[in-house]
């Protein structure tokens, strides 16, 4: 095809000044990691890859300045920030008039490293682990650093990552196979210092829970009364009203990327205006609007033209004061890295941790007595992440107890409580809330808050462990503006819902405590009804049962014990009666 004569001109004009052209591939940020010394805590050094970048000057932008950085191959740049210059923040490039997606740039130094395809093997169980990677959680009355070098020194292993905050630090082993790496775990696991030996069990790409059951088309957010929920938020929490000031939240979604090509997050490229209270979300750029952690962050944040099909927290902005979605997980180091990841988080700042994520120990059984086949992980791997985990906690509730972490259940079918069978859901703590998940009862013509309304989506684990049930079901994002993709479900996206209506609640009252959130949450709970006129077995509860104590309106005798089925609206309207108490 012939082009017009003022579109050649303008061509040729731009290919001899160089300009970047509109018709220029997107530019997007797909990995950015701390490199160089990795121990280092006053000059930190990061590695950057994207695509998109055209010849000519680059501007890195972190918190609206311009950084020096270092152009090294097509696509890869190099900057190193002195700590004490800087604040942990997003962070974009422009060219021209291009700008790519923000990422989360932190200056806390936790940071682990993932195993290359040369540094991973099958065990006995047949999974994929690490051979010359394992993380030493050092006893608290040691210099973790200090100690970790001195045993690397002995062993003749390095030090190459850390989580300073939990006194966990990761060496790099020097063994060829799995016979040599347990002998030396074993080894390592004996000095008096060393509290536990975290050895991960994960390839470079973490599968994702499976969730086979059927997948309905129909929204089925109405069944936690979404739209009902942004309706009061909009019309009963205005952001200028004399009495209810909203508050800014920042949340963490521990996830590997966003697809920003997708038109639901295209709207969030370069710098989040400060001057105009809003969603923003940061985020490495994934390659398809398909993959989980598009899926769990458009929960939260997607904009779309459908209403009752937005994210809950930029349909909110009318009236909030902000909400920071921040998407990180730091490396492909499994579940250390999301612990890495979550550590930075909290410490710059996030009040609520979405974790859509969750392993079985091998030999798992679900409710049927058959094995559980999804993220399962050997016995020795769980007892590192258990202990690793534990720290974690430990560490949360001494240094950022207003911090809440939202987990999901997981989609196994099983007993979320057995803490023997399942991680991180089955900690007791008042700073970890299990979202378990439901689905729409459509054999039953009821009202929304009818008991029958929903029933139990039958992958969801359950007992009393699980806290409070969402919706299973989302749609993917595409690259098609008005159009949505494959359904999705599981409890990975009834976390997001439980989520966001907690940085909801926050943003009315921040001095609310993780146990005040819960029992709000547990107060203002639906029920689930029952395929069966029997009562469920001990433990066999979707999710906890309601104590008369935890209802603040009447209901029917026969409703009190039921499992917690999530009510946004009525949670929203709860909190707002909190601060009638804290005044």
């Amino acid at each position: 095809m012939r082009l017009p004569t003022r579109c050649l001109a303008a061509l040729l004009i731009a290919a001899g000044s160089g300009t970047v052209l509109a018709a220029d591939p997107p530019l997007r940020l797909k990995n950015l990691q701390r490199c160089g010394d990795l121990l280092s805590t006053e000059q930190l050094t990061f590695c950057m890859s994207g695509t998109g970048l055209a010849r000519g000057p680059v501007r890195v932008m972190l918190r609206d300045r311009a950084i020096e950085a270092t152009r090294e191959q097509e696509g890869r740049l190099r900057l190193t920030l002195n700590r004490k210059d800087h604040q942990s923040g997003p962070l974009w490039l422009e060219q021209g008039e291009r700008r790519s997606n923000p990422v989360w740039l932190t200056l806390n130094g936790s940071h682990v490293v993932p195993a290359g395809p040369d540094e991973v093997a099958r065990n006995m169980d047949g999974l994929t682990t690490y051979v010359n990677l394992v993380s030493l959680i050092i006893e608290e009355d040691h210099d973790g650093l200090a100690e970790s070098k001195r045993l690397a020194e002995k062993y003749g292993a390095t030090v190459v990552g850390a989580i300073a905050p939990l006194n966990t630090y990761q060496l790099r082993l020097p063994v060829g196979d799995l016979t040599e790496r347990d002998a030396l775990v074993l080894r390592l696991g004996s000095e008096t210092s060393v509290d536990a030996v975290v050895v991960e069990e994960s390839g470079a790409e973490e599968p994702l829970e499976a969730d086979s059951q059927s997948k309905p088309r129909n929204s089925e957010w109405v069944a936690n009364r979404f739209l009902d929920a942004v309706d009061f938020y909009l019309r009963r929490v205005p952001a200028r009203h004399a009495k209810i000031q909203t508050h800014p939240v920042r949340i963490g979604v521990v996830e590997r990327d966003v697809d920003f090509d997708s038109p639901e997050f295209s709207d969030y490229l370069g710098a989040c205006d400060a001057d105009r209270p809003r969603t923003c979300v940061y985020a490495r750029d994934a390659e398809s609007p398909a993959e989980h952690g598009t899926s769990v962050t458009g929960i939260l944040a997607a904009r779309s033209a459908d209403p009752g099909d937005s994210g809950f927290l930029s349909a909110l902005e009318p009236t909030s004061a902000g909400f920071e979605v921040i998407v990180e997980r730091n490396s492909d180091a499994g579940i250390t890295a999301n612990v890495a990841a979550s550590v930075n988080l909290v410490e710059d700042g996030v009040r609520v941790l979405n974790w859509s994520w969750g392993i079985h120990r091998v030999g798992t059984r679900d409710v049927a007595g058959e094995e559980v086949d999804s993220l399962i992980r050997s016995g020795v791997a769980m007892s590192g992440y258990e202990e690793l985990l534990e720290e974690f906690f430990l560490w949360l509730r001494r240094e950022h107890p207003d911090v809440l972490v939202v987990n999901s259940a997981g989609n196994g079918s099983a007993f979320s409580g057995q803490d023997d069978y399942r991680l991180p859901s089955s900690f007791i703590t008042d700073q970890l809330l299990v979202v378990g998940a439901h689905q729409r009862d459509m054999g039953k013509d009821v009202s929304v808050d009818h008991p029958d309304y929903v029933t139990k989506r039958p992958s969801s684990n359950i007992d009393r462990r699980v806290d409070i049930t969402a919706s299973a079901c989302t749609r993917a994002a595409t690259l098609e503006p008005g159009k949505r993709g494959e359904v999705h479900c599981g409890t990975s996206y009834a976390t997001p819902m439980v989520t966001g209506i907690v940085g909801a609640m926050l943003s009315i009252n921040p001095a609310l405590a993780p146990e005040q959130v819960r029992e709000l949450l547990r107060r203002s709970a639906l029920t689930i009804g029952r395929n069966s006129d029997f009562e469920a077995a001990e433990a066999d509860d979707l999710t906890a049962p309601i104590l008369p104590s935890e209802r603040s309106y009447e209901l029917d005798n026969k409703d009190i014990g039921r499992s917690a089925r999530l009510d946004m609206r009525k949670a929203l309207e709860l909190t707002v009666d909190s601060l009638q108490h804290v005044r």
